[in-house]
């Protein structure tokens, strides 16, 4: 393959793209090539603040030293094994992650999806075997506005029309109520049925919706005075993001499920986990569930690796800091086009006045085009989540982008 020139790579590889690839995402226009820490380059050698982090997968920043190493020792050694045999790797993760969160048991999966799709098998079995739940009775709580991922089961739950439309139909057992609303959950808890209530502490997709103080640690209190498992997505919000190792480590809540994916692997392959303890994870017996890559010996070095750079590093403490920062930052811009300024950590986001279809991708073209890339939900709420590793004079500069980018919303 030979491309003509330097000016026509972007386009050659988006038409390659388009032409050859399904079309279910919406790309900024950037073709990028290579990434280091918090920086991106694209094919044409321009040099971008990344600050998605592929949805907070790359909380260590991109191609982390002690990552890389571990994924290229381990690569040349042995990659894959199915869980037919036992493995020298996933026995040292499975002991060093428990130990690391506090939980008796993991139970490793590939995909963040894959993960709460596991939760909430987890969750049906201890309602029958542990709960004595009716047979097919069992029902979770999920909120409004929630993104657990695009299998069947979680878009059955999903209020988002365009991830349900023309998918259906749809599964049941799960009952929707407002995000961040105790008496819906204390009115729901009310169902002797009810085996779990699953939530993120903030949803990511909705635009970086941050509930109010409290209402997670008393959401956890009525789920144990209800004997209703508490099940914290934190596939987003985990992993140092939000200042804290777990979003929910905040309010001291510390979740009967919990669910890590995205960053448990630095950015350079699919490794997600579901904890718990023996109570609830040892319902589930041989041949109930799996996955032939789960747990794979390259994974269970690689996860644990990137779990060890966030504590060595101190991410959560920088990302408590430079997040403090960079919203103080963004308030003193006073822009007449920012209607709210919302995050914790390292995981914030602007909601734009401008309304109009398409000013939340003009606004993240315009940032692309000054060196930032960003991506725009639900139209009018912009992300910002760089890698933790960025420093403070980079917060800076950036916030000199974003202010130089929102002008083209004048």
């Amino acid at each position: 393959m030979s491309v003509q020139s330097t000016a026509s790579q972007t386009d050659y590889f988006i038409d390659l793209e388009n032409q050859y690839n399904a079309h279910n995402y919406h790309p900024l226009p950037v073709v990028l090539r290579e990434g280091k820490g918090v920086f991106v380059w694209d094919v044409e050698g321009k040099k971008y603040y990344d600050f998605l982090s592929a949805y907070s997968a790359v909380n260590q920043g991109h191609c982390h030293p002690k990552i890389i190493g571990a994924l290229t020792e381990q690569a040349q050694k042995l990659t894959l094994t199915s869980r037919a045999f036992f493995s020298e790797q996933l026995s040292l993760f499975s002991k060093f992650i428990t130990g690391y969160f506090g939980y008796d048991k993991v139970l490793p999966m590939n995909t963040g999806a894959e993960a709460v799709e596991t939760a909430l098998k987890l969750c049906r079995h201890w309602a029958y075997r542990v709960k004595r739940v009716e047979e097919n009775k069992a029902k979770i709580i999920v909120c409004r506005g929630n993104f657990h991922g695009r299998t069947i089961s979680i878009i059955s739950f999903s209020t988002d029309a365009t991830a349900k439309k023309d998918f259906g139909p749809f599964n049941p057992g799960f009952e929707t109520i407002p995000y961040n609303d105790l008496p819906a959950l204390a009115e729901a808890l009310k169902d002797k049925n009810v085996a779990g209530f699953l939530v993120e502490p903030i949803q990511g997709e909705a635009g970086v919706n941050v509930p109010d103080d409290g209402y997670l640690s008393k959401a956890k209190q009525y789920c144990a005075d209800a004997n209703v498992l508490f099940i914290a997505d934190e596939i987003q919000t985990g992993l140092s993001r939000t200042g804290k190792l777990l979003c929910c480590d905040h309010e001291n809540v510390r979740p009967d499920i919990l669910i890590l994916g995205k960053a448990l692997s630095g950015g350079t392959m699919p490794v997600s986990a579901v904890l718990a303890d023996d109570e609830i994870m040892l319902t589930i017996k041989p041949g109930e569930h799996g996955s032939t890559y789960g747990g794979n010996p390259l994974a269970s070095r690689i996860a644990v690796a990137a779990l060890e750079v966030l504590k060595e590093e101190k991410l959560a403490e920088n990302a408590e800091a430079l997040g403090n920062l960079f919203r103080e930052e963004l308030e003193k811009l006073n822009s007449p086009h920012i209607e709210k300024i919302r995050g914790k950590g390292l995981l914030n986001a602007i909601i734009i006045k401008d309304k109009s279809e398409n000013a939340g991708w003009k606004l993240c073209v315009e940032l692309k085009n000054n060196g930032l890339l960003a991506k725009p939900t639900h139209g009018d709420k912009i992300r910002f989540a760089p890698p933790l590793v960025i420093t403070k004079d980079q917060i800076l500069e950036c916030i000199g982008i974003i202010e130089k980018s929102l002008k083209v919303l004048d």
